[in-house]
């Protein structure tokens, strides 16, 4: 383990934060700021978030319940190139925003990827994401997997921690804890993700810290335009996953017809929509030219004809599975998975 200036193990520094509720004494950096090739985002507490980033997701690492696996479509497990050198590649290439979670399976490969690539911190975004059965386990556990996310990762503290999902009647207090946390100086920012509004306005009766962005799927196949609208009202920052809906919609008219037309790559037509409704685009890919290819959308512009074809590609259907989806995945890996036990049934789908 890496050691303080003191020569004490960060471990142990780490592991004792989980006994006591005093101010840590995590050192004080300098934080990302934007540069020509990254630009940044402002967030509400005052930080500035690259506007875009790298997702970690199922990279070197399928989840037993990612929905591809637990529908029989996608094995889980280890799968394709390591994350640890992806992660190094988009290192390479230029990311500096690595989008992690505790579900994703993948974050000690990611942390010796960082170690590994050189890159010093106060460069880099770090984010991750506290998964429903530590959510539901309470906050003790909460606590424990941040620490663990931090010792993965080899850093003595994160850029961002999202609530992964709104787990029916733990959740606030996951978010609790993390605000704990953040005065602790282990969390800079705090986020949510998956989170419909209502869940939202649930959290914030109690919330003294509000959350600075909420991570959810945003594309032009789903496109939830009030949802959006009212969060960007309440100062909230999506953070988009899934805007290239993973390669299955490069083959639709009217985004091959926009790439034609701009000379550009369907990929690099959806960020750039994601990017001129001001979300945050976090594109995947284990392959180095994509990587490249899907950084490549601040140098281009869509037109507002453009913008509104691609707005009209969400159908009822589509934000009807996203409904469903959602009231499955709340209770997902926990005792209550696979009921519908305290999960919301009402609520804003668009």
């Amino acid at each position: 383990h890496r050691t303080t200036t003191h020569g004490t193990s960060l471990a142990f520094v780490l592991a004792s934060l989980l006994y006591t509720t005093q101010p840590s004494m995590a050192a004080t950096t300098q934080h990302w700021q934007p540069t020509k090739a990254t630009p940044g985002i402002a967030l509400s507490d005052g930080s500035m978030h690259p506007a875009i980033g790298y997702g970690t997701y199922k990279v070197g690492f399928v989840p037993a319940s990612a929905s591809a696996a637990a529908a029989g479509q996608q094995t889980a497990g280890a799968e394709g190139p390591s994350a640890r050198d992806c992660v190094r590649q988009a290192l390479d290439v230029g990311y500096r925003f690595l989008d992690c979670a505790q579900f994703y399976g993948n974050e000690a490969q990611v942390g010796a990827a960082i170690c590994e690539s050189g890159v010093p911190r106060d460069e880099l975004y770090l984010a991750s994401k506290v998964w429903t059965d530590n959510i539901f386990a309470g906050r003790e556990a909460v606590r424990a997997q941040v620490v663990k996310t931090l010792m993965d990762l080899g850093v003595e503290s994160l850029d961002l921690y999202c609530v992964h999902w709104p787990v029916p009647g733990k959740h606030v207090d996951a978010y609790l804890e993390l605000e704990a946390c953040q005065r602790e100086g282990l969390i800079r920012s705090l986020g949510i993700s998956n989170y419909a509004l209502e869940d939202y306005l649930e959290l914030m009766q109690k919330a003294t810290i509000k959350p600075v962005v909420n991570q959810i799927e945003v594309n032009p196949f789903l496109y939830r335009r009030r949802t959006l609208a009212a969060f960007e009202a309440e100062g909230v920052k999506i953070q988009a996953y899934r805007a290239l809906r993973d390669g299955k919609a490069f083959g639709d008219p009217v985004v091959a017809g926009i790439a034609a037309a701009h000379g550009r790559s369907p990929a690099q037509v959806l960020g750039r929509w994601c990017v001129q409704k001001g979300c945050i685009y976090i594109p995947k890919s284990v392959k180095r030219q994509r990587m490249i290819e899907n950084a490549q959308v601040f140098d281009f512009a869509l037109s507002d004809a453009e913008m509104t074809a691609l707005d009209g590609l969400t159908t009822e259907a589509a934000v009807g599975a996203f409904a469903h989806l959602y009231r499955t995945c709340v209770n997902r890996d926990t005792p209550l998975a696979g009921t519908l036990d305290g999960v919301k049934m009402e609520i804003t789908e668009w």
